[in-house]
């Protein structure tokens, strides 16, 4: 009994002291609760509505004013934070700011800070989207939609340069540098004159072409309604009819049924006399080359392998220019002709001022000139491509050119 209680005594007796030194060290390392701890206090109840549209941040009810200042989140934007974001300008010219722009400062600013992407002329390079031309494509399968021919209001193509552009370093231009591209745009789609001035004054007057070929989306007053109604699920139509025969795609079951589709067929198909004469036909005959090719061939006057190599060199002028077969102008004349041709005389072209108003033929002198520096021989041409800086290029092209007579 004496040993047991000795054991038992000196194990309590040890337990005593570990919680006696575990209290003492909770009690001064251990920070105590406070009295009254800080309470978050409850929202208003209910919340409060959120503010109209409009309404400036900051312009909020007390109580959510109270909880952001509790919270120190957000602050009221400053006058000149709101005009740094209130850049938008309406179509009647609201919020335009002072300054004007002429198109011979738009060419040189469109030139360093945008033609890189939208080509000299605004005619685009590569994926890049074209600016200009496409007038009258809007009815093709394929239309052509730039500023001259699809934007309705000239307020959009103000407000996206000054807002996005040059691409990168948007917000870097001033008012008079957008004024004068917005001018230069204007005018590679041969909407003004080279000696136009755009500004705030005569801007709401100016009406692009295509603002009359779009109409209001009423569709909510009148089409939303047809959608919401019951619909059909069974016996919807008296009859149902093939109407169109999918063949190109092999989709349409051809067993039976539509009789005109089948005569259609069976017109198409060559009769069995047409098709022995098709079988016995000798070996068709090569392709006559055009006759103009063959003039100029006879004639001798041209080099044949320069003029391969201004083929390659035209490269550079396709993007407005066209020659040959079907060729129509652009946004430069098309070239058919042009050595020996009197300047300034290719029919339904709008020249500058500057060639209408120059005498004399594009002999091999007045090509090489103007090759080699068209602004700097005819000043004030439309014409912004820089120039060919080799010699023996400008003969090539000019070789070229004499094969479309």
């Amino acid at each position: 009994m004496s040993k047991s209680l000795k054991l038992y005594g000196g194990t309590l007796l040890g337990t005593a002291a570990v919680l006696t030194l575990a209290v003492n060290f909770a009690d001064r390392n251990i920070a105590t609760f406070p009295e009254n701890p800080h309470r978050v206090s409850a929202l208003a109840t209910p919340a409060p509505e959120p503010a109209a549209a409009g309404v400036l941040v900051g312009a909020a009810t007390a109580a959510t004013a109270d909880a952001d200042a509790r919270l120190g989140l957000g602050r009221a934007a400053l006058p000149e934070e709101v005009a740094a974001w209130n850049m938008d300008v309406s179509p009647d010219g609201t919020g335009l700011p002072d300054g004007s722009g002429d198109v011979a400062t738009g060419e040189s600013v469109f030139e360093e800070n945008c033609a890189v992407c939208h080509g000299s002329f605004a005619e685009g390079v590569d994926n890049w989207p074209k600016l200009a031309g496409g007038d009258g494509t809007l009815a093709d399968d394929d239309p052509l939609k730039t500023v001259g021919s699809y934007w309705p209001h000239l307020s959009t193509v103000w407000d996206y340069v000054h807002r996005s552009m040059p691409f990168g370093n948007a917000q870097t231009l001033t008012p008079d540098d957008v004024y004068a591209i917005t001018a230069y745009i204007l005018y590679s789609n041969d909407l003004v004159d080279d000696e136009f001035v755009l500004s705030k004054d005569n801007f709401a007057s100016f009406e692009m072409p295509n603002a009359g070929g779009f109409i209001v989306d009423d569709r909510a007053e009148t089409e939303y309604p047809q959608w919401r109604t019951e619909p059909c699920m069974e016996n919807c139509k008296e009859s149902v009819e093939i109407t169109m025969r999918a063949t190109v795609l092999d989709v349409t079951p051809d067993h039976g049924g539509d009789d005109a589709a089948a005569a259609a067929e069976e017109a198409a198909a060559p009769a069995p006399e047409a098709a022995a004469e098709v079988a016995a036909a000798p070996e068709a005959a090569p392709a006559e080359a055009p006759q103009e090719a063959v003039e100029v061939a006879a004639a001798g006057e041209v080099d044949a392998a320069l003029a391969a190599e201004g083929e390659k060199v035209f490269r550079k002028c396709k993007a407005c220019h066209q020659v040959g077969d079907g060729a129509t102008n652009r946004t430069g004349p098309l070239l058919n002709g042009i050595v020996g041709r009197e300047i300034g005389a290719v029919d339904g072209f709008k020249y500058s001022s500057t060639l209408e108003g120059m005498s004399g033929v594009w002999d091999s002198d007045a090509l090489h000139g103007f090759l080699a520096n068209p602004r700097g021989y005819a000043k004030g041409t439309k014409m912004a491509f820089a120039g060919l800086k080799k010699p023996e290029d400008i003969d090539a092209v000019v070789e070229y050119l004499k094969t479309f007579p």
